[in-house]
């Protein structure tokens, strides 16, 4: 499955040495994709509001446990279709409460893949 390349550093799109919009392929895409359905707030997906990580009702103003922020994390990442199984690694805590990690997923063909979020 491909998807659109996004930058690591600004999440942003990737334009390739053509100059056309870069695309990413399996097994990446999946891990990209993965992050991505990370950083999305339960909410936040205007045509299915089900979708995301519950960070306003369980994560933020909370103190929450760090199996439970990953808990959460692994199963957005295990949205994705094609990923069978998701780890989730939380690197850093910014000073602004950001947080930084990777996702570690794997596919039922045995691709492995990781991208940081």
């Amino acid at each position: 499955m491909n998807t659109l390349l996004l930058d690591t550093g600004t999440w942003d799109l990737v334009i390739d040495a053509s100059g056309n919009i870069a695309m990413a392929s399996d097994p990446y895409s999946l891990a990209q994709d993965a992050a991505s359905a990370i950083k999305l707030f339960q909410g936040e997906l205007y045509y299915d509001t089900t979708q995301g990580v519950p960070y306003f009702a369980q994560i933020l103003g909370q103190r929450p446990s760090l199996s439970l922020v990953k808990q959460q994390l692994v199963a957005a990442a295990l949205t994705v279709p094609e990923v069978v199984n998701a780890q989730a690694f939380i690197t850093a805590v910014t000073p602004t409460r950001q947080v930084q990690g990777q996702v570690q997923v794997s596919t039922a063909t045995g691709k492995i893949a990781a991208a940081s979020f």
